[in-house]
């Protein structure tokens, strides 16, 4: 059992910076790897990033040298520094976490509007 809640979304300009946080709890010693995958409407979600408990990252081309993903293994979080923000970024973040058993989990989703 694996909750996740998510916060650090909103409004900015072309250019700026969010940083996302997604904070696990519940069996957090069962996650082998958290992430963020980002939806647009009548489109399956995507890839952002992702961050296994031993440190390696993924990140899908479009966000490569803007993002950085990070993760607290202690607190089981993890989060997502977004720099130079394209209006193209605009979507509905999800936090995602997978379990050793296979198990899959998700956040409610967080908000990100870029304006030009």
């Amino acid at each position: 059992q694996v909750q996740l809640v998510e916060s650090g979304g909103g409004l900015v300009q072309a250019g700026g910076s969010l940083r996302l946080s997604c904070a696990a709890s519940g069996s957090i010693v069962s996650i082998y790897l958290m992430g963020w995958y980002r939806q647009a409407p009548g489109k399956q979600r995507q890839l952002v990033a992702t961050i296994t408990n031993l440190g390696s990252t993924n990140y899908a081309d479009s966000v490569k040298g803007r993002f950085t993903i990070s993760r607290d293994n202690a607190k089981g979080t993890v989060y997502l520094q977004m720099n130079s923000l394209k209006p193209e970024d605009t979507n509905v973040y999800y936090c995602n976490a997978v379990t050793y058993s296979g198990n899959y989990y998700w956040g409610q989703g967080t908000q990100v509007t870029v304006s030009s």
